[in-house]
């Protein structure tokens, strides 16, 4: 069966809070232009009480881009289509702009191996779209698929940008020009 929303989440734990809300300032001031007493004062704590949940700054940073990874990874493993993967993808774009956006701008101070994991887990991501694309067009070669993954990816993360009319109206866009594309 496919589910298209997003999955049910238990509420925000202190540690999602705080990734959270580094996300926000990350793409709104860059990473190195975030001091851990300014998270600390945003989150309303102390900036050494962070140490409580993380070891460093780079360790929100790597910890936020792993986790939403690892989350993309295995929501899109639920998937059972490649609209139904155009579908999530378009509901995570729009509901995570700064998740995009930091990893965009602040890739190159991730962690090495940080760096290394989160893109694994890309790869495995891409590797479903791809699937799912030569499922449904044999033709395609995997380079192709891969390139038109990639393609798509472009279209949907570009929402921190582009995304200036209705939620509602932009998620029917989106997925219409993705679908689109890709078909």
């Amino acid at each position: 069966m496919s589910t298209s929303g997003p999955s049910p989440r238990p509420p925000a734990s202190r540690r999602d809070q705080i990734l959270a809300i580094a996300a926000d300032l990350f793409a709104k001031h860059g990473f190195h232009g975030v001091s851990m007493s300014d998270l600390g004062a945003a989150c309303g704590i102390s900036g050494p009480a962070l140490y409580k949940h993380f070891v460093s700054k780079e360790d929100i940073l790597a910890t936020m881009l792993v986790d939403i990874s690892r989350r993309l990874l295995e929501e899109g493993r639920k998937r059972d289509s490649l609209a139904a993967l155009v579908d999530w993808h378009v509901e995570f774009a729009l509901t995570h702009p700064a998740l995009i956006v930091v990893q965009d701008r602040d890739w190159s101070a991730l962690p090495t191996a940080a760096r290394e994991e989160v893109r694994a887990l890309q790869l495995a991501y891409v590797d479903l779209w791809v699937r799912h694309l030569r499922a449904d067009r044999a033709e395609l070669s995997r380079d192709t698929a891969q390139a038109m993954a990639h393609a798509a990816f472009g279209l949907l993360n570009s929402t921190p940008r582009s995304a200036r009319i209705a939620r509602s109206d932009m998620r029917d866009l989106l997925r219409t020009m993705a679908l689109s594309a890709l078909e």
